[in-house]
């Protein structure tokens, strides 16, 4: 029995989202505030990290950094998994950003943060330009991959056709 690649970057998938749901409600110490917490204009959390007078190196790079590299497999494993065009893949990845930050919100163990939309979604970018180099890599290295080729040959047949 011959296992897919995509099944088995569908198989990492599920369990690194798994994975971040649990960092994200339930990890790093996290308990139920008393009020709902959210930002919703668009830099603020970010501007606070990176204030000089209020510079905390741990809180920088949990913040920052942490908010995109987390992403970065998404990038990756997402057009793995699924394939697709990076539009779709994007309103999926950004569908699943927006379940968390809400399920972040209601239970209270976190907050709605539209800062985290864009270093997460950066973080997603930075992965599937990842993606597309090493694919570029590996069909300059070996030939296009026969499923191109089928899909290249029904377009032309389809093309003359009409």
């Amino acid at each position: 029995m011959k296992i897919s690649f995509r099944r088995i970057a569908l198989f990492i998938l599920l369990g690194y989202t798994l994975l971040l749901i649990y960092w994200m409600i339930w990890g790093f110490g996290r308990t139920t505030q008393p009020q709902y917490m959210y930002n919703l204009i668009p830099f603020t959390t970010i501007n606070q990290f990176l204030q000089i007078s209020n510079f905390n190196s741990n809180t920088w790079v949990i913040n920052l950094i942490g908010n995109i590299g987390v992403f970065v497999p998404f990038g990756i494993l997402l057009p793995l998994a699924f394939g697709g065009r990076y539009i779709k893949l994007l309103v999926t990845f950004l569908s699943g950003l927006l379940l968390l930050e809400t399920l972040q919100l209601l239970t209270r163990r976190g907050s709605f943060d539209v800062d985290d939309f864009l270093l997460n979604t950066v973080g997603f970018m930075i992965g599937y330009g990842i993606y597309v180099v090493a694919r570029r890599w590996a069909y300059s290295r070996r030939g296009r991959p026969k499923t191109q080729h089928i899909i290249s040959r029904r377009k032309v047949d389809h093309d003359y056709q009409s």
